[in-house]
């Protein structure tokens, strides 16, 4: 096990797990991280970018959601990209209050090759696993991300030395 904590093997089979999904998440990451930079883009900008050219214009709410971004941090990325002319901002004549984001001309023609370029990288790396083992990793992590909830307030207590 990659653990050297001597709990019970619950415990440890746990702790096992988190961290090696979390070095094979940061393995995928810094390789997608080489694809952003090269293309001049954040992961972030990378996210919203490959969004927009999958699903086509889309409201700021529901970028939000696909991208796993606050609202907030979401109109700085949007407003960088807006600067760039790689998005354009339309309000919605039906209901003033929607703004819809879409790529510029430009902005296709930046992410088509980046999201392509990460693309086979990432058919690189996951050609270690079956076809079979990628669908069994794709399941268990759904089921790991939709059973994992935040933990509230009540449930976190601070440590002695922040008291």
């Amino acid at each position: 096990m990659g653990t050297h904590y001597n709990g019970t093997t619950k415990e440890k089979l746990a702790l096992d797990s988190y961290i090696k999904l979390n070095r094979a998440t940061n393995s995928v990451n810094r390789r997608h991280l080489q694809v952003t930079r090269q293309y001049g883009l954040t992961p972030s900008q990378f996210a919203v970018m490959e969004a927009l050219l999958h699903l086509g214009p889309l409201c700021q709410r529901t970028i939000s959601e696909k991208v796993l971004l606050s609202t907030g941090n979401l109109t700085t990325v949007i407003d960088n990209l807006e600067h760039h002319d790689w998005v354009t901002r339309t309000r919605e004549k039906a209901d003033r209050r929607m703004v819809m984001i879409a790529l510029t001309d430009k902005g296709h023609a930046l992410i088509e090759p980046a999201f392509q370029l990460n693309l086979k990288l990432i058919l690189e790396e996951f050609a270690v696993l079956s076809e079979v083992e990628q669908a069994e990793l794709s399941r268990l992590c759904k089921k790991l991300g939709t059973q994992v909830q935040i933990p509230s307030e009540s449930l976190i207590t601070p440590s002695p030395e922040s008291e």
